[in-house]
């Protein structure tokens, strides 16, 4: 299995709360951008697994412009900044099992997803992860790597 964890977009701070924030023009435009070279490697998602914030599920918008429909997507209310990276592994492998996904998009927030990447990979200190930014980590019976990490800036 693939699995892909992805921080949402920049976004701004004009909001009534957190979860409301909203995509600027640079989150959109970088994952858009991110998007793109993510299908230079994947043609498509079996499971996509989104924060209910509203940031993450406007990132989610623009990436599902670069490919087909997954067989599945969820809003996970899990997936949230504070969230718990013990519980987000196993919701995550759980789902990906339950639908015998091969490609798995996670859309989330820091410090989660740093925290998640050590949760799912032992000895790996949490990295950072840029708005857009991507990581890949492989699962190969049960056995979890990571492959790399990428962030807009780093792809052009």
């Amino acid at each position: 299995m693939q699995l892909f964890l992805m921080r949402h977009g920049e976004a701004g701070y004009n909001a009534h709360s957190d979860r409301e924030r909203t995509l600027t023009d640079t989150g959109r435009h970088h994952t858009a951008l991110m998007s793109n070279w993510l299908g230079l490697t994947i043609k498509e998602f079996d499971l996509v697994l989104v924060s209910p914030y509203l940031r993450a599920q406007q990132s989610w918008q623009e990436v599902s412009k670069h490919f087909p429909e997954p067989h599945k997507w969820i809003t996970l209310d899990e997936l949230v900044p504070a969230g718990d990276p013990g519980r987000v592994a196993d919701l995550v492998l759980a789902y990906a099992e339950q639908y015998q996904a091969k490609n798995v998009l996670v859309i989330a927030h820091m410090p989660l997803l740093g925290y998640l990447v050590s949760e799912l990979v032992p000895g790996i200190e949490p990295p950072l992860f840029a708005t857009s930014g991507v990581t890949l980590i492989e699962r190969v019976n049960e056995r979890n790597t990571l492959v790399w990490q990428h962030a807009p800036h780093s792809i052009s």
